[in-house]
């Protein structure tokens, strides 16, 4: 009797639980089903937070994109970690943007769209710095955001488990370290790298490119594996950059025409 009221109650709770857990879609102005995005705004000037908006390259190509595709879409800030998690899942988010390289190993985990950025890696130090090239790091302590490409090209000089290459949650943690003198050097994405000593031109800071150590780099849109966002969207993507509208913002935010070519022959 006792078991049978057990499970009769466990029948009960299950039916519960199944009726809480109906995850309603999120639906667009015309009924049809909004696409969510993750990304993390601390990236600037690929993606930042101006006051409570999300705003940057990546976030005007998105609309580009996704007013070519005519599909409808909500953007929101959910940090580095969470957005490549909750992409992979696909079930909250269905898309990422945040200057995500396109690697061998994500893609494992994720399907990407075709290339719409070409990027490399870029050295920060204060002035005066001895440093010269990524090799010139070997011995020296590091800061990057864990789990991007500098993490992974760092690793690969510095040698896997050293204690000397410090990871944290963003970029900007990471340069706040270096200005602090906790580290000699930090490595990020160019584009950030460039556009964060430009905005703190009191501390000093010197870039320094390395072609010959840190390669070229293509960003994509992240879909969770067997999207068919990608049939939707590769072709507007294309369309953006051929039609004029992706010189046009990139001019905007970077002040110089891009390569289109390189995008539009990468694989």
């Amino acid at each position: 009797m006792k078991k049978m009221l057990v499970a009769g109650l466990s029948l009960v709770l299950a039916f519960s639980l199944a009726a809480c857990g109906e995850k309603k879609e999120a639906t667009g102005a015309s009924g049809g089903k909004k696409i969510m995005v993750a990304t993390d705004a601390s990236y600037a000037p690929m993606e930042s937070m101006d006051k409570d908006k999300i705003v940057g390259f990546d976030i005007d190509f998105l609309a580009a994109v996704m007013k070519e595709a005519k599909l409808e879409y909500e953007v929101k800030n959910t940090g580095w970690d969470t957005m490549l998690e909750s992409v992979k899942q696909g079930t909250e988010y269905q898309m990422g943007i945040s200057s995500i390289s396109i690697t061998d190993e994500r893609k494992g985990s994720y399907d990407f769209s075709v290339p719409y950025f070409e990027s490399t890696n870029m050295i920060l130090v204060k002035e005066g710095s001895p440093i010269k090239t990524a090799l010139d790091l070997k011995d020296k302590k590091v800061a990057v955001q864990g789990a991007t490409t500098a993490d992974e090209l760092m690793t690969k000089i510095m040698g896997n488990g050293n204690t000397n290459l410090k990871k944290y949650e963003s970029n900007v943690l990471a340069f706040m370290e270096l200005d602090l003198g906790g580290v000699d050097a930090a490595v990020a994405d160019i584009a950030i790298v460039r556009e964060y000593a430009k905005n703190n031109p009191k501390k000093k800071f010197v870039t320094i490119p390395d072609k010959t150590n840190f390669g070229a780099e293509f960003y994509g849109l992240a879909y969770p594996k067997g999207s068919d966002l990608k049939a939707k969207l590769d072709p507007a993507i294309k369309t953006v950059i051929e039609n004029g509208t992706y010189a046009k913002m990139y001019k905007k935010w970077f002040g110089e025409e891009p390569n289109v070519s390189v995008l539009l022959n990468a694989k």
